[in-house]
């Protein structure tokens, strides 16, 4: 087989498949390895080994399989996230290419989670009704002429593409978020203007640390997080939100300490959790509302703990603090 042909069969391959120039950067890769990265063609092409995997010790092996021209396998994985992980192949293809293998393994606690099957049947049912909104505010968008109306449209077709990636990420049984460089402050700007733009808006204070380096992780997920927050406090009778970043060092995590992490305040002037919650607010299905899924505390924390990090509550009615820990990479 052919190189031409050989491309063209793992194009079609549900193996996760990359070729690996001299240099053991990313040369090339099929629609299966991009979808296991959570990276298209142009962000993964030319990155190293060790970056494209987020784990340094994969371009030892990575030297070893060219220089020794034999094949390389590494079991069980870290890829950037102790709960994302893979089995790895080295195998070399000439004295120079190496072809990458990658089977992402599923895991367990994302598969077990109760707040990911409730989601996962959620997903199912709002796909459809996604793809009408989009299509009807794209409408919108064509025929209205005032620039503050296509504005709004545009806000509601890239909500709803944001949601139908979250949606496909949540029928996926290995939803560990991509490790992308983000800037939180972003994240957050875009948070209060869509805030602004609903009915009765929160009025919105920001106490930033314009210090703050990037961090690594998922930017539609966290912001749906800090989104749930937002909408609960209102729901509470809030009418003022602030959102106040700051670094700390030394904060423990579970079992882990963060040598540096970011810490967020979402601090609001409602009327806070009730007592009989406070033990249980983070558990699927418990609402302090009638009318309330239980689901939105519950993710938040999800995505938070799929970050490295943790989401923590305090305060009383008038000054309810949710705090969000996120972990910092310098350098």
């Amino acid at each position: 087989m052919n190189e031409a042909d050989w491309r063209a069969w793992a194009e079609q391959a549900t193996t996760g498949l990359g070729l690996v120039d001299a240099q053991l950067r990313l040369a090339w890769l099929n629609p299966a390895l991009a979808d296991a990265l959570d990276l298209g063609p142009r962000r993964a092409i030319g990155q190293s080994l060790a970056a494209l995997l987020g784990e340094p010790t994969v371009a030892t092996l990575a030297a070893r399989a060219r220089d020794e021209q034999r094949v390389v396998q590494w079991r069980d994985l870290r890829l950037g996230d102790p709960e994302r992980r893979a089995d790895i192949s080295l195998q070399p293809l000439d004295a120079e290419r190496l072809l990458l293998e990658v089977h992402v393994l599923a895991p367990p606690a994302a598969e077990n989670s109760p707040v990911s099957a409730s989601l996962r049947g959620l997903a199912h049912e709002v796909k459809n009704p996604l793809a009408g909104l989009r299509g009807a505010a794209q409408l919108l968008q064509r025929r209205v002429a005032e620039a503050d109306l296509k504005a709004l449209a545009g806000m509601v077709i890239a909500e709803a593409d944001r949601l139908a990636a979250l949606t496909d990420r949540l029928l996926r049984p290995a939803g560990a978020p991509p490790r992308e460089g983000l800037n939180l402050h972003a994240v957050l700007e875009r948070v209060v203007a869509l805030l602004e733009a609903e009915p009765s808006p929160l009025a919105v204070r920001q106490d930033y640390d314009p210090s703050l380096p990037e961090l690594r992780g998922d930017a539609d997920r966290l912001q749906q997080l800090l989104l749930n927050l937002a909408r609960n406090a209102r729901e509470a009778g809030a009418r003022t939100l602030t959102l106040r970043t700051r670094a700390e060092h030394g904060v423990r995590v579970g079992e882990r300490v963060l040598r540096t992490a970011l810490r967020l305040d979402v601090i609001d002037d409602g009327t806070g959790v009730p007592a009989t919650l406070r033990d249980t607010l983070f558990e699927p299905l418990v609402s302090g509302r009638a009318e309330g899924t239980g689901l939105g505390l519950a993710l938040a924390r999800e995505i938070a703990h799929a970050h490295g990090g943790e989401l923590r509550h305090a305060g009383a009615p008038g000054a309810t603090t949710f705090t969000l820990w996120l972990p910092l990479e310098h350098g």
